[in-house]
């Protein structure tokens, strides 16, 4: 397993990935419109001090992603953060190893914070988040305004 910068060279893998796990494991059913940062990667998350990783197996697959958004100086949004199912749980590390290189990213970039908006119905994704440190906050509370494709989110903020 090992985890890379995205390159535009694993774009459609990306797309796939995420929109397979969106819809048929979590079920949330958005379009690869509703989500313009995935149209553009590059121009969306690796500018203005942000990241986007990926997890690729020993053949070159992807099978995880995450997102860095840095909306200013103090807040970062995670976001885009998925793994195959075939990929998940301490045995792999991948969950593990993609985090961490988004908070070493975050610590590097000087940021306080770090929020991200889940589905209500993605329960096993809350409690990861709850694990490493994140607290639920309502929607009133985000102090930053971002996009966000899911209506039925959660919030949660993470202090770094």
């Amino acid at each position: 397993m090992q985890i890379k910068s995205y390159t535009p060279k694993y774009r459609n893998q990306v797309i796939a990935l995420i929109l397979y796990l969106q819809n048929f494991d979590n079920k949330v059913n958005l379009s690869l419109e509703e989500q313009p940062d995935m149209a553009n990667i590059t121009t969306h998350y690796l500018e203005n001090q942000g990241g986007f990783w990926i997890a690729v197996n020993d053949t070159d697959d992807v099978v995880g992603t995450i997102g860095l958004l840095q909306e200013d100086s103090h807040y970062g949004v995670l976001k885009k953060f998925f793994v195959h199912q075939d990929y998940r749980g301490a045995a792999h590390g991948v969950s593990h190893q993609l985090f961490a290189t988004l908070i070493a990213a975050a610590t590097q970039n000087h940021l306080q914070h770090i929020l991200l908006d889940t589905p209500a119905a993605c329960h096993r994704a809350h409690h990861f988040y709850q694990k490493n440190g994140f607290i639920e906050i309502p929607k009133s509370a985000v102090p930053i305004h971002y996009d966000y494709p899911d209506r039925e989110s959660l919030f949660f903020i993470k202090n770094l």
